[in-house]
């Protein structure tokens, strides 16, 4: 015989993730708790179809969450007062408690991935603080040039906590260093779309653009050889700025795309503006060389 749908029992050897409340232990299954982690609070009844069609999703949610969300099921017809404090008026309805307070909600039953997007909406990007930790690490294994450590690190984290954005560009950019551009975009792919610091996943999206691009524009001595027989051919200083910025020398990208810009900005609709910008992108906004780029780029179209 299957367990009720709102069985109070750990699941999964995860003891206190998953449990049914009450209004008298609502403020430490909900409020209290929501100080470590993520509470999701499911306002449901025993008469309500869509809500046993919803419960399973989010209790498969949380157990892959691995510790970073809990939920807690409240039966609104045993317990009315706090739905009824929350303005709770259809079931199913899913509230979102972080730091002791509601910060988001919806109702109805939402499909398996649509409560993943809304979960990681709300989830720290480099998850629980042992996650955060081993992230850190692996970061920095990745700086000193240990990609195999990192790699690994970043993967075993993935496992962990699945929705973990900070690992997964990690992971894409071990294999980006590699020039492993394919494993590369299936790892960038298990990024939910409404994770949080999405900027992190757009900015290797960026890396990996460029180094597709990379592959085809052909050798840093050919292109400046081309330039330098022909100064206005902005296709070569274009394939030019792209081989320049594999090889590390982003301050020489940079310089090749002002260029074109500022000779002809209007060039092939602009497209020196727009690799500029993708340059940036994958550079981050914190690089010196995005900093003093646009600084130049700004000098260039509003002087």
């Amino acid at each position: 015989m299957q367990p009720p749908v709102h069985d109070s029992a750990p699941a999964d050897g995860a003891p206190g993730l998953i449990k049914d409340t009450t209004t008298h232990d609502f403020m430490a299954d909900v409020i209290d708790a929501s100080q470590e982690a993520l509470v999701l609070v499911d306002f449901w009844a025993p008469w309500c179809a869509p809500c046993k069609q919803l419960t399973p999703v989010l209790e498969a949610a949380v157990r892959a969450g691995k510790g970073a969300t809990r939920l807690v099921k409240l039966n609104i017809d045993e317990h009315p007062a706090i739905p009824g404090q929350l303005g709770v008026q259809s079931l199913p309805t899913v509230y979102a408690f972080k730091g002791g307070k509601p910060v988001d909600q919806f109702s109805g039953a939402l499909t398996e991935s649509q409560v993943r997007d809304f979960i990681a909406r709300h989830l720290d990007p480099a998850g629980p603080p042992q996650a955060q930790a081993e992230t850190e690490a692996a970061e920095s294994a990745f700086a000193a040039g240990d990609i195999a450590f990192a790699a690994q690190t970043f993967a075993q984290i993935i496992q962990d906590t699945p929705d973990n954005v900070r690992a997964i560009a990690g992971l894409a950019q071990c294999y980006l260093r590699t020039g492993d551009l394919e494993r590369a975009e299936q790892t960038l792919a298990l990024a939910s779309d409404g994770a949080k610091a999405a900027n992190e996943i757009d900015k290797v999206k960026a890396e990996l653009a460029l180094a597709r691009k990379a592959a085809d524009a052909g050798s840093v001595h050919e292109l400046q050889a081309k330039v330098e027989s022909n100064p206005d051919d902005f296709q070569a200083r274009c394939d030019l700025a792209i081989a320049l910025n594999a090889k590390g020398d982003r301050d020489g990208a940079a310089a090749q795309l002002l260029e074109i810009i500022a000779k002809n900005r209007a060039w092939n609709d602009g497209a020196a503006k727009v690799q500029l910008l993708q340059l940036f992108e994958a550079w981050g906004n914190d690089d010196a060389a995005t900093a003093a780029g646009r600084q130049k780029l700004s000098l260039l179209l509003f002087s």
